[in-house]
């Protein structure tokens, strides 16, 4: 089999292809063909050097990845042969709070999903929904279950309730999906005019060019009748969390995903001593989430948005691609 490596800092340049034995489940274990994996803004983090949780040297490079059962070992209980599942980035958050009892990441400090098999513990992989297919589901387990998480995991949104999303990144396009799924009014912030028309098709209630409107939290204001919205989904990495800050409802929510190891900010302490709102930071999501969300997915018939996919072969052009920016959607890439 084959899989592909790197370690921190390595770069894009410094990603290798290796082949490999096929590994063979242990007792309590399942052995998955992957069939597809989806890259995240994390991997970039950790090729570039400054990801914020530890990385092994020398690791099976993603946290995404899906495919079906082809062996199970002994005892295995909740999956059998012919299951199509996805890993569960954290494998040992089953349900509950994040420590860092259970902060050990595929794709990080254990190895990831871009291999042709991987083995995992039967508790760290989840049933994927039935409608979708395998580069689809391949797209859930970061930027799908982060989305889930920021949205739902503290009061999740009502019937009219307002939700803020900020650009077209992976996490806020699943944000959007989820905000309608609950009935929201959905406004989304975005560079491009184009990239404003696919929002509004997606179902966004109204759209923001940050671009030509720098003050965009003003027009936040405006349109929710200077009220503020219920819910941010924070992805700015800290450069835009004043604004986000600015534009929140009384007892409203920021959830802050985006945020590089390397960055600082600096915000007026006035925003946030008149926002009277709860800020939390989002680390991905437990299993329980994940399982939650693949239920609300396949209740609802969601599809994730794809930008664009890569055979195997071609994988470190998929980095390139992603690295460069502008997409719209996820980068998958497929392996059989």
């Amino acid at each position: 089999m084959k899989s592909y490596h790197a370690s921190l800092g390595a770069g894009i340049a410094g990603i290798s292809v290796r082949e490999r034995q096929r590994p063979a489940p242990g007792p309590g274990e399942v052995l998955i063909r992957i069939h597809a994996c989806a890259l995240n803004a994390r991997e970039l983090m950790i090729l570039r050097g400054y990801y914020t949780l530890p990385v092994k040297p020398d690791v099976v490079l993603l946290a995404d990845g899906a495919g079906e059962i082809i062996d199970v070992g002994t005892g295995v209980v909740r999956h059998k042969v012919g299951d199509r599942v996805a890993g569960s980035v954290f494998p040992r958050w089953i349900d509950g709070r994040f420590s860092l009892d259970v902060a050990a990441q595929i794709g990080g400090s254990l190895d990831g999903m871009l291999a042709e098999f991987v083995v995992a513990n039967e508790d760290a992989v989840v049933r994927i929904p039935d409608h979708l297919s395998f580069e689809q589901a391949a797209t859930l387990p970061c930027a799908g279950v982060t989305a889930w998480n920021a949205l739902t995991g503290l009061r999740p949104p009502s019937p009219g309730d307002t939700v803020l999303t900020l650009g077209s990144g992976s996490v806020s396009l699943f944000a959007l999906a989820f905000a309608k799924m609950h009935g929201a009014r959905v406004i989304a912030t975005t560079s491009s005019d184009a990239k404003a028309e696919r929002l509004r098709r997606l179902g966004a209630d109204a759209v923001l060019n940050y671009r030509a409107d720098p003050q965009w939290h003003a027009a936040v204001r405006e349109l929710t009748g200077g009220r503020g919205v219920d819910h941010v989904i924070e992805v700015g990495g800290g450069g835009t969390l004043e604004k986000s800050l600015k534009s929140v409802a009384i007892e409203g929510q920021i959830a802050i995903v985006g945020w590089l190891a390397n960055q600082t900010t600096t915000i007026d302490v006035r925003a946030i001593a008149g926002s009277v709102a709860t800020m939390r930071r989002v680390a991905v999501g437990s299993r329980a989430q994940f399982e939650a969300m693949n239920r609300a997915i396949s209740a609802h018939l969601t599809a994730p948005v794809i930008d664009r996919v890569f055979d195997f072969a071609d994988t470190l052009s998929a980095f390139r691609y992603f690295e460069a920016g502008n997409t719209f959607g996820k980068v998958v890439v497929r392996l059989a």
